[in-house]
């Protein structure tokens, strides 16, 4: 067990050629599971020894401010394949994922939460699934053991990204998922866009699919989702939206949407002028008036848009998240 630098890339990516060490790397991402962490790896380290292949098992500690880092170290002593980073603070479960999967040294990538809810046995099933040809598949729990405030708005919400993004996936924000390498290693999280993992992974072209999976009620500890995780969603969906049409080219957007507002700006407003050259009298209107605000508008629709390629052509940075300690 040994201190690590204090901070890792969320950017940092495999270059070259990949290799990869094991065949399974399990991504735990974690905050305050300090009584689910035994229980959870025991069985996680026996369903992945039953597979027969190579494994590494990865936990990523948000910053948790009960006894989970303790528990960590002790089962860090008698699990050879764990390891875990944890974070000084609190930075929310896409960073958590951002950096477990840049340190990932697996051919396929098996994430699940950390409350016990996700049943590993489901690991071989997901990894068959992807033999079809998926790139990523997604666990669909059928039979939720949540209460009725968080299943209702997860099928709305499921029901709006499935309409809105055109990924037919029932059960998009599930924490079981399996992937290939290549898919996570051009995923770009940050704020709370995992929840959208598979709309990102399908607009770069790879192939997402699904499989019904148990899902058990929580014995331990409390859920970290509020309320306002649900008007969350809705911003990141926009975001989403945003980002996977327009982020390489936003002066196309907003120069559209400029334009647009110019042209009718400028048709009312020479409306009125042509008024003017055939003798009528100027006068201060509503219209006139809408039709300058118009003008302005447009104009600063285009402005963004360039501003937009301006920082779409320098950015070249990703977040640095602060590291206490790697296992």
């Amino acid at each position: 067990m040994g201190m690590a630098k204090e901070h890792v890339m969320e950017g940092d990516r495999l270059s070259g050629e990949a290799i990869y060490d094991v065949e399974i790397t399990a991504l735990i991402p974690v905050y305050n599971e300090a009584e689910n962490l035994k229980p959870l790896l025991e069985k996680l380290t026996a369903d992945l020894r039953a597979l027969g292949k190579t494994y590494e098992i990865l936990v990523v500690d948000d910053g948790s401010t009960d006894d989970s880092i303790g528990r960590l170290r002790e089962l860090h002593r008698c699990i050879p394949h764990l390891h875990a980073i944890v974070f000084r603070r609190n930075y929310g479960k896409s960073a958590a994922l951002s950096v477990g999967f840049a340190a990932a040294r697996g051919r396929h990538l098996v994430t699940l939460d950390g409350d016990l809810q996700d049943d590993s046995a489901e690991i071989g099933p997901l990894l068959r699934k992807l033999e079809e040809g998926y790139d990523l598949v997604s666990g669909w729990k059928q039979k939720r053991k949540d209460p009725i405030t968080k299943t209702i708005p997860s099928k709305l919400f499921n029901a709006v990204t499935s309409w809105m993004t055109g990924v037919r996936l029932h059960d998009m924000n599930c924490g079981l998922k399996a992937y290939r390498a290549e898919v996570v290693k051009t995923l770009r999280l940050r704020g709370e866009l995992h929840r959208f993992i598979p709309v990102l992974a399908h607009w770069n072209g790879f192939r997402t699919g699904e499989i019904r999976t148990v899902h058990h009620p929580r014995l331990h500890g409390t859920t970290k989702f509020g309320a306002a995780r649900f008007l969350n969603g809705f911003l990141d969906l926009l975001a989403v939206m945003f980002l996977t049409t327009s982020s390489s080219r936003p002066l196309h957007l907003f120069g559209r949407i400029g334009v647009f507002f110019a042209l009718v700006g400028a048709a009312i407003t020479i409306g009125f002028s042509w008024r003017w050259v055939l003798g009528e009298g100027l006068r201060l209107r509503p219209a006139l008036l809408f039709g300058a605000v118009l003008i302005i508008l447009g104009i600063q629709f285009i402005s963004m848009g360039f501003l937009g390629e301006l920082i779409a052509s320098t950015r070249a940075h990703e977040p640095d998240y602060a590291i206490r300690e790697r296992l």
